[in-house]
């Protein structure tokens, strides 16, 4: 299982944030956005303090992508 943060990353930058900002004004420590980046897996708590910041929904944030037979 791969967990892709890109939309939250371009979201971001559409709103001229970087992760420090986001840090900042979500309330979030420097090691969540550090697993976020990553692409690790975060709690619903986390994604509900963005969600509320940034004014979004889950499925802007975050991807699931499967991981192929191989990998």
């Amino acid at each position: 299982m791969t967990i892709s943060y890109n939309g939250l990353w371009k979201l971001l930058i559409d709103k001229n944030m970087n992760k420090t900002d986001l840090m900042k004004e979500a309330k979030l420590s420097s090691g969540t956005i550090a697993k976020m980046s990553k692409g690790e897996p975060v709690s619903m708590l986390v994604l509900e303090k963005i969600c509320d910041k940034l004014d979004c929904d889950f499925g802007d944030l975050v991807h699931y992508e499967k991981k192929v037979k191989g990998d």
